[in-house]
């Protein structure tokens, strides 16, 4: 199961800019992906409007529970759902914890990609889960890290994985998927055994240039990207 915003939820059409679309083709058939995330979501709205009780009537031991909050917990503009980094929004992740863990199934979480300007826009949340992670033994996946390595690595050319300032196209879902992956290997062994047997990791300092598919087809959020000269790509 997944949870987050629109920078988690499928896309309406296209191979997806988000990681959970493209992360499928990178699973074993063992595993079955439901993708609970919707646009607008926060770390409390996903509780509040009960959109977790659906994933919770579903849930039983055994089962993975990855949850990305904090683009829009970022927004005090949203006072029904904004979350304080260190108070409100550690609650809802305790939430989150103690009813998987009360079903048998383990909760993954997961730290929110930054956007395409590479500041700080969503760091008081990602450090804030990372804090939650260590104080409760929870496997984190810290895509924050990751991204911002990317996003640099690929430097002048970074508008190639975006729709947006926020939202990726399918370039950006495909990396962040293999980040995604790259963060299961990591940290949670249990899931890592239905990783594909022929996956090939990806430095996040090293993004890959799109794959075939996505150069004739790039979802959501205009034209499929330019793949790099062989030897040009930058590192």
């Amino acid at each position: 199961f997944m949870a987050g915003d629109s920078t988690v939820g499928d896309p309406r059409r296209g191979p997806g800019g988000n990681w959970p679309t493209q992360l499928c083709q990178f699973l074993k058939p063992a595993i079955a992906v439901c993708n609970s995330a919707e646009g607008g979501e926060t770390s409390k709205s996903f509780i509040t409007g009960q959109r977790f009780d659906k994933v919770l009537s579903q849930m039983k031991a055994g089962d993975f529970f990855l949850v990305q909050f904090g683009h829009n917990d970022s927004k005090p503009q949203w006072p029904q759902s904004y979350t304080e980094p260190a108070t409100s929004f550690k609650a809802y992740l305790g939430v989150y914890l103690a009813e998987t863990k009360r079903r048998g199934a383990t909760l993954v979480l997961v730290t929110p990609m930054e956007r395409r300007s590479n500041g700080d826009t969503v760091g008081p949340w990602a450090r804030a889960m990372r804090e939650f992670a260590k104080e409760n033994n929870v496997p984190l996946i810290d895509q924050w890290a990751m991204s911002k390595e990317m996003w640099a690595a690929l430097g002048k050319d970074v508008g190639s994985a975006f729709a947006d300032q926020t939202h990726l196209n399918g370039y950006g879902g495909y990396l962040l998927a293999k980040n995604i992956v790259h963060g299961i290997k990591a940290n949670v062994p249990a899931l890592a055994k239905f990783i594909v047997d022929d996956y090939i990791d990806m430095d996040p300092a090293k993004p890959e240039p799109p794959p075939v598919y996505l150069q004739q087809s790039p979802g959501p959020g205009g034209n499929a990207p330019t793949p790099p000269e062989p030897g040009t790509q930058k590192r």
